[in-house]
C-alpha cells in the first residue's frame, strides 16, 4: 500500500513537473552545499565567543553584507580558509551589521578590514587580500615585522570594553527611535525631543547620586567644628580686647590730666613775672608799634588769669 502510494507521487511528479524546473532545483541544492561546505572552513564569531581569538593564531575580517568590496575578496577568503589547517591558524569573520559591539571593541572604521592575531597580539593586516599574499603573510611570519595594536587600543582593554558598551546602546537607541517613527507615528523632531528629555533628566539624577556619595564618603562636619572653634576663639578675644580698652583709656586721660594741671602751673608763675614787670617790657618788646611773639603770648596768659575759676570769685 506504501509503495504504491510512492510510485504514484513518483508518476505525479514526472507527468506534472517540467523537466528544467527539475534541473533548476538540484543546481541551486548543490550550490547552497558548496557555499555552506566552504563556509564550514571560516568561523563566525560574535560577542559570545569573541574570546576565543584571544588564544592561538586567527585571521579575522569585519565585513558587511551590503559592501561592495567585501563581496570581491569573499571568494579568496574562502580559499584562504580552506588551507587554514595547513596554515595551523583559523579563519574567522565578523558581521559588523550583527555584531556592532565587536566593531567597536576593534575600532572598525572601513570595510573589509582583516586583523591578525597572536595569543592575544593584534595586528592590522595592510596588505593585498589575495590568497597568494595571505598564505604567504603566515608562512613567511610577516606580520612580525609589523607593529601591534597598542595595549590601550586592545580588545580586551577597559577603553575598548567601554568603546563596546557605547555601540551597543547607539544601535539600542536606534532601534527605540525606529520605533517610536514607524510603529508610533510619533515625528522625528518630536523623537529627538524625547531623547534630549531623557538625556537631561538622566544627567540630573546620576548628578545627584555623586552627590550624595561625596557626601557620604567626604562629610564635612569636622571642617565645620573647626570654623566654629576659630570663630569661638575670635569672640573671646574681641570681649578681652573690648575690656582691655577702657583700662588703656582711662590711662590715656590721666595722663592728660597731669599735662594739664602742670601746664596751668607754668602759665600761672609766667603771669605772675609778667606783672611785675610792667608796661616797660611791652615797650622794650615792641618794634615799630608792633607787639612781639612774648608779648602776644603773655596778654594770652593775662586774659586766662582774668577769667574767674570759680563762683566765689564772681
Amino acid at each position: 500500500m506504501a509503495g504504491g502510494t510512492v510510485l504514484g507521487a513518483l508518476k505525479f511528479i514526472v507527468t506534472n513537473v517540467d523537466y528544467h524546473t527539475l534541473l533548476i532545483l538540484v543546481f541551486i541544492n548543490t550550490v547552497n552545499g558548496a557555499n555552506s561546505a566552504s563556509d564550514v572552513h571560516v568561523l563566525p564569531v560574535a560577542d559570545t565567543n569573541w574570546t576565543l581569538i584571544l588564544q592561538g593564531e586567527w585571521m579575522l575580517k569585519f565585513y558587511a553584507p551590503w559592501c561592495p568590496a567585501c563581496q570581491q575578496i569573499q571568494p579568496d577568503w574562502e580559499n584562504f580558509a580552506k588551507e587554514s589547517k595547513a596554515l595551523g591558524i583559523s579563519v574567522g569573520k565578523i558581521d559588523v551589521s550583527q555584531q556592532p559591539g565587536l566593531s567597536g571593541r576593534f575600532l572598525v572604521t572601513t570595510l573589509p578590514t582583516i586583523f591578525h592575531a597572536k595569543d592575544g597580539m593584534f595586528r592590522r593586516y595592510l596588505a593585498s587580500r589575495t590568497v597568494e599574499d595571505l598564505q604567504s603573510y603566515i608562512i613567511e611570519k610577516k606580520w612580525e615585522s609589523v607593529e601591534p595594536v597598542p595595549t590601550w587600543k586592545s580588545p580586551s582593554s577597559i577603553a575598548m570594553t567601554g568603546m563596546s558598551g557605547l555601540f551597543h546602546l547607539s544601535v539600542w537607541i536606534r532601534h527605540i527611535q525606529s520605533y517610536m517613527t514607524d510603529t508610533l507615528g510619533i515625528p522625528v523632531w518630536g523623537s529627538y525631543v524625547i531623547f534630549a528629555l531623557a538625556i537631561l533628566l538622566t544627567g540630573l539624577f546620576l548628578g545627584l547620586i555623586l552627590v550624595l556619595i561625596a557626601d557620604c564618603l567626604c562629610p564635612s562636619k569636622h571642617r565645620y567644628k573647626e570654623v566654629t572653634t576659630e570663630v569661638y576663639m575670635k569672640e573671646e578675644l574681641s570681649d578681652e580686647e573690648q575690656e582691655d580698652v577702657p583700662t588703656e583709656e582711662k590711662q590715656l586721660s590721666d595722663a592728660e590730666d597731669e599735662r594739664e594741671n602742670l601746664s596751668d602751673k607754668a602759665s600761672g608763675e609766667d603771669s605772675a613775672g609778667d606783672e611785675a614787670s610792667g608796661p616797660e617790657e611791652l615797650a622794650v618788646d615792641s618794634v615799630d608799634g608792633l607787639p612781639s611773639d612774648s608779648t602776644a603770648e603773655n596778654g594770652m596768659r593775662k586774659r586766662k588769669l582774668q577769667v574767674p575759676e570759680s563762683p566765689d570769685e564772681l
